[in-house]
């Protein structure tokens, strides 16, 4: 535990300007970022008397080990700054609000040349069009079904759509009127993806345009006798409005707005946010956080819209450059449309963003939400009518939502406290278990030896600091040789990031911010425990890396796969830990995740491998055009069945240079086929 006294900067030393700072402990990493009207007052308020201090700004401040500050020229850029620092660095003592569940969103792929409609949840990916949450996914999949009769964008998969390509037949999909089927030339890429793009239109609210048009084609049909297209024109209407009224109406007033309420208690506060357009609620989310800083509900609100319009902004902004990118150009004489980025801006962020409370710095909130928009933005509290209805509804969500987040938090905490004190206990280690990496060794006969290190804090998994390694030359000979190499480099950097540290000394004062634009990732700091997948050989092997480094305040362990026996170095017998044990079940999540990402990396790198060789075989073929025929056929078992005329297709490829390749695949298959007597049939050795 720090002393805030060592690290203190002098009063007259802090400029009394806008700011944002940021305070850093001994390891160099950021642990909590915040910014103030005045740098002087604010950072002087964290050097009072420990006892006068709060709990969680106590805990901060002796976490610590350092603290820097950057001058900025308005409030606006501080608000700016200090969310750029919070996405960077994510420190622990800033306020971070998690997704209460994961949630079905449309995904349209824009950033393709043929966009694919799709069903997803998760991690949003740059260049897609995403639509929702909804809370059910049977709901956006009945959705999509109607959808497809009126736009029928692709939704299969790459490989089915290759296949078709390559068949010359769509699938059942294209059959039945539910896809365009551009995989066999029914329609061009450019008309497909204008289909696509009409449908991100309807489904971003901008229904009435599309019906309208489908009402006067029915009614164009009807007077021309066309009683036929007129029925389907018919149907199409019913269908979009199916669609469009799955939403509730809740404002009469076409109103867009997103309505954010917040429930909090003394540890934690929930957040439930309704995103209506057109006056329907159009998707609905929630968020959960521990309150690591001492914040009330204007401060919780106002890091919330900053995290959620700041992401948006960011992906609408990757999502447009990805989707213009992959359009296919405007023909000429075309009616220009306005910019897609724009557009998805403005769909994401509303005119009206409706709060349950009073943001803190709302004035700065909107001059920033109103920049990202490109348009005015306004907050306010609904105090009356449809509006603060509505608000009580959503803040009624927020309060359930806390109240089954605890509910479930407290079996989950308690779960993981056991396992780590028992284990703790059990083990006689002497320091709480806040950090444990496990190590494992992935091969196959000697080839292609890769290591991998996963990361354990507070009994969850931390996949950011999660590392591969290759293991080459004398250390990949066996398993301990490996493990030593591979624990050597992990803990040999930590030495050397270590002495810079203590070179450079206590980062305390003001920093200039294009100085401090990104710094280079780290490779983590020291663990509490190292946990090796093995027995006595690769605990022993790991122990001798870190005594040979010098090290002695890492305790090292072994899980042995057989009998799950806890190896522990110079010990003649194992550690056993009961089968029910909470203690033993963490340790064997632990080794199973190292296993999982091990073998992950091998079959990677063995694929590369195999793939690199048949392919760096093959006269007058660079790497350019060894990509291109992989982008082509898709792996190298369909390349070594094509046709010299298939292989002409690709671009790059002439007659001549085709021909090349076909004869060296089919030199290559011989080479590795078996000899067979054809007499007998029989196979020669």
């Amino acid at each position: 535990m720090a002393d805030p006294e060592s690290y203190r900067p002098a009063r007259r030393e802090i400029p009394t300007d806008p700011g944002v700072y940021r305070f850093r402990d001994e390891y160099g990493r950021v642990v909590y970022v915040g910014k103030a009207k005045n740098l002087r007052n604010r950072l002087s308020s964290y050097f009072a008397p420990l006892h006068a201090l709060s709990p969680k700004t106590r805990a901060m401040v002796t976490t610590a080990a350092g603290v820097e500050w950057t001058v900025v020229g308005s409030e606006l850029e501080s608000l700016q700054l200090e969310y750029t620092w919070i996405k960077e660095f994510k420190p622990r003592f800033n306020i971070a609000y998690r997704d209460d569940k994961s949630y079905p969103y449309l995904a349209v792929t824009m950033a393709e040349k043929v966009p694919r409609a799709q069903v997803v949840r998760g991690e949003k990916r740059k260049g897609n069009r995403y639509f929702g949450p909804y809370s059910q996914a049977w709901a956006i999949r009945e959705t999509l079904d109607a959808l497809l009769r009126v736009f029928p964008v692709r939704t299969c998969s790459k490989g089915v759509y290759r296949r078709a390509e390559q068949s010359g037949r769509p699938c059942l999909l294209g059959y039945i009127d539910k896809c365009s089927a551009p995989c066999v030339g029914r329609i061009s890429e450019e008309d497909h993806y204008a289909l696509a793009d009409d449908l991100c239109r309807f489904m971003a609210g901008h229904a009435t345009p599309f019906i309208k048009e489908l009402q006067r084609q029915m009614q164009e049909a009807a007077a021309a006798m066309d009683f036929e297209t007129a029925a389907a024109r018919r149907d199409d209407i019913a269908a979009l409005e199916k669609a469009f009224e799955r939403n509730a109406v809740v404002l009469s007033d076409s109103t867009d707005a997103d309505f954010f309420a917040l429930a909090e208690d003394e540890l934690e506060a929930a957040v439930q946010v309704f995103h209506v357009r057109g006056g329907r609620i159009r998707g609905q989310r929630g968020w959960v956080t521990e309150k690591v800083e001492e914040a009330d509900g204007g401060r919780l609100l106002e890091q919330l819209l900053e995290q959620v319009y700041g992401e948006t902004a960011t992906e609408a902004a990757e999502s447009a450059d990805a989707a213009q990118a992959a359009a296919p150009p405007e023909p000429r004489g075309s009616k220009h449309r306005p910019s897609a980025e724009l557009a998805y801006r403005e769909d994401a962020i509303p005119r009206t963003v409706l709060l349950s409370e009073p943001a803190d710095n709302a004035d700065r909130l909107e001059e920033w939400l109103s920049g990202l928009r490109g348009s005015r933005v306004s907050l306010a509290v609904p105090q009356r009518g449809e509006k603060a209805h509505l608000m009580e509804t959503v803040q009624e969500n927020a309060r359930q939502a806390l109240k089954l987040h605890k509910s479930k938090r407290a079996g989950d905490i308690t779960t993981r406290s056991a396992s780590l004190q028992e284990l703790q206990e059990a083990l006689g280690i002497p320091v709480p278990l806040m950090r444990i990496e496990c190590y494992d060794i992935s091969h196959v006969q000697g080839t292609n030896v890769v290591a991998s290190m996963v990361v354990f804090e507070d009994g969850l998994p931390r996949k950011a600091d999660y590392r591969k390694f290759s293991v080459t030359g004398e250390a990949a000979r066996d398993d301990t040789a490996s493990m030593y190499d591979v624990i050597s480099r992990r803990f040999r950097r930590h030495l050397e990031e270590k002495a810079e540290r203590e070179a450079a000394g206590p980062r305390t004062g003001q920093v200039e911010a294009h100085e401090e634009s990104r710094e280079r990732a780290r490779f983590a700091y020291p663990p509490s425990l190292v946990v090796v997948d093995g027995g006595p050989p690769q605990v022993a092997a790991a122990a001798r890396a870190l005594a040979d480094l010098g090290i002695d305040d890492v305790h090292v362990i072994g899980l042995a796969k057989r009998l799950e026996e806890v190896w522990v170095p110079d010990d003649e017998f194992p550690v056993i830990l009961p089968r029910a044990s909470q203690g033993l079940y963490l340790l064997q999540r632990i080794r199973d995740e190292a296993h999982r990402f091990a073998i992950t990396f091998h079959r990677k790198k063995r694929s590369s491998a195999m793939t690199v060789s048949v392919l760096d075989d093959l006269p007058g073929v660079g790497p350019a055009k060894q990509k291109a025929l992989l982008k082509h056929f898709g792996s190298v078992k369909k390349l070594k069945v094509a046709r010299v005329e298939e292989i002409e297709q690709v671009p790059g490829f002439g007659r001549t240079l085709a021909e090349k390749v076909a004869a060296a695949l089919q030199s290559q298959e011989a080479d590795t086929a078996p000899a067979v007597n054809m007499t007998t049939g029989e196979v020669l050795s």
